[in-house]
């Protein structure tokens, strides 16, 4: 699918990197991405062969042929089995309770501009530009998207004009009313591309987002090239539409640091310039700049532009916890009932068993003799106790950050006996809180050079900085949290700042 890059103006970039790139995506990176989001969230698949069972989980490709069967030939389904089958997800509430801790509660935005009235203006704005593009469901779902796939990409989409602004006085709420045109969207990792600066991996030269859509120009006829800036945003959402004659599309959007151009192609067609456009928003003192796409790697890996993913070490864990709570289904089926083998008793397997009930028979030798019933197995239990604790070990998150309490975790009255039960995924939660805080920030500051390139905001490169305030994971003493705030007005921070530690806003009612 040969592409006319000649609209993003980028000597880095040509035809065939681009065919590479998308085809190692769609032969190598996505079917692993896709297996990890599958574990994470082990879907329902309704079985349409010869199984028995009307559905089955994705977690169950893990488990042995011996308990699934071999898999048929013309259906996506494996044989029937009489053993039974037990899935217990560990890997999904793991890695909620790791979300939850890191965006479980708002952040807080602080501008270092240098003068106080553009630092209460930025944060407004960056505030305003974060609530309408989704607030703390934003952020959950960067981190969910990080935790999963290890890294997550942030694009900053500004349907500005330069200059848009008339040049009377521009008041806060016409400040905040143009904020409302910039939103901040994750792009899965399944459908973004990078493409890597030669000279360094940590930069991008470009960027490629693709999705899939069915009958897209019968759904919108207006797609000609030129038409509008804002179809960048069908990318961001999947497109279906049903029907026998419907056919299935690929929309291409590549990104560059001065331009992005977005392409249709359908299959066996070459790709079809469809609309583009400036890559943030045009300047005539810098038609250049850095991607408007944030790179954010969930824990850094050294020497490559993914991150780590929470999910892939806990895989061959979770695999044979399912494989041995399978075993244990089966062994607790067969011997969980009574069974009797009957000797010289004809008509034994008509006769009901039950209480009161009388068998008779003229054969001294026959026999009733019972067998089965549940049987201890203290090493099936020992090792599956382990596996659990093994996956605690890899992922950092013990039973009781869920609010799952045993009897072994010992006193748990003070906060200091809390946080050092939980010191390893406090731990973790403050090491990812450095590359998530890292991307916050870039895209902080590329809001603000959107704003600054359309001549809303005027501002520096020192003016862009922000910091990013996070909260106690943990549930505080009211008592110390109030006295660290009388210490900290003592210290001269400002009370704003304090009250907002504390969760309160200064129009609150009763704050005086």
């Amino acid at each position: 699918m040969p592409f006319d890059l000649q609209p993003l103006n980028s000597p880095n970039i040509n035809p065939d990197s681009i065919d590479s790139l998308i085809a190692q995506h769609e032969s190598d990176t996505r079917p692993r991405l896709h297996q990890l989001w599958n574990y994470y969230r082990n879907p329902m698949h309704p079985c349409d062969g010869p199984s028995r069972r009307h559905a089955r989980l994705a977690q169950e490709v893990g488990l042995p042929q011996r308990l699934t069967g071999p898999r048929t030939l013309h259906h996506d389904d494996r044989a029937s089995t009489n053993r039974e089958i037990v899935i217990e997800n560990d890997i999904a509430w793991r890695v909620q309770t790791m979300v939850d801790f890191m965006f479980g509660r708002p952040i807080t935005i602080l501008s270092t501009a240098r003068t106080p009235e553009l630092r209460r203006t930025i944060e407004r704005i960056l505030d305003r530009v974060i609530e309408a593009s989704g607030g703390i469901a934003l952020l959950s779902d960067i981190g969910l998207l990080g935790h999963v796939y290890g890294h997550v990409d942030l694009i900053v989409r500004a349907d500005l004009t330069p200059n848009a602004l008339p040049d009377a006085p521009r008041t806060d709420e016409m400040l905040l009313a143009t904020a409302e045109h910039i939103r901040l969207e994750p792009i899965e990792p399944t459908r973004g591309i990078p493409v890597l600066d030669p000279a360094d991996y940590r930069r991008l030269a470009a960027y490629i987002i693709r999705a899939e859509s069915s009958g897209i120009e019968s759904a919108r006829p207006d797609l000609t090239p030129g038409v509008s800036t804002r179809l960048a945003h069908w990318l961001t959402r999947k497109t279906t539409r049903t029907g026998s004659h419907s056919e299935t599309r690929t929309l291409t959007e590549i990104i560059s640091p001065s331009a992005r151009a977005l392409y249709i192609n359908a299959d066996r067609e070459p790709a079809r310039l469809l609309d583009s456009g400036p890559a943030l928003v045009s300047s005539t003192d810098s038609e250049r700049g850095p991607v408007p796409v944030i790179h954010i790697q969930n824990i850094s890996q050294p020497f490559r532009f993914p991150g780590l993913s929470e999910v892939e070490p806990l895989i061959p864990l979770q695999d044979e916890l399912n494989t041995r709570l399978s075993d244990r289904a089966s062994r607790v089926t067969m011997q969980s009932f009574k069974m009797y083998l009957a000797k010289g008793l004809e008509g034994f397997d008509k006769i009901p068993v039950g209480p009161g009930q009388v068998w008779a028979t003229d054969n001294p030798a026959a026999s009733v003799e019972s067998f089965g019933g549940d049987g201890a197995s203290p090493s099936e239990d020992a090792h599956i106790e382990q596996i659990r604790e093994a996956m605690d070990k890899a992922s950092g998150v013990p039973p009781l950050a869920s609010g799952v309490v045993r009897a072994k975790v010992g006193n748990l009255t003070s906060e200091n006996a809390l946080r050092i039960t939980l010191m390893g995924l406090l731990s973790k939660t403050a090491r990812k809180r450095v590359t998530y805080g890292r991307g916050l920030a870039q895209a902080c500051e590329l809001i603000l050079l959107a704003l600054h390139r359309a001549g809303a905001l005027t501002t520096d490169h020192a003016d862009r900085q922000v910091r990013i305030e996070w909260p106690d994971p943990l549930p505080r003493d009211e008592t110390e949290a109030l006295n660290a705030a009388q210490i900290k007005l003592a210290l001269g921070i400002p009370r704003e700042r304090v009250l907002s530690e504390l969760g309160y806003a200064p129009t609150d009612p009763g704050i005086v």
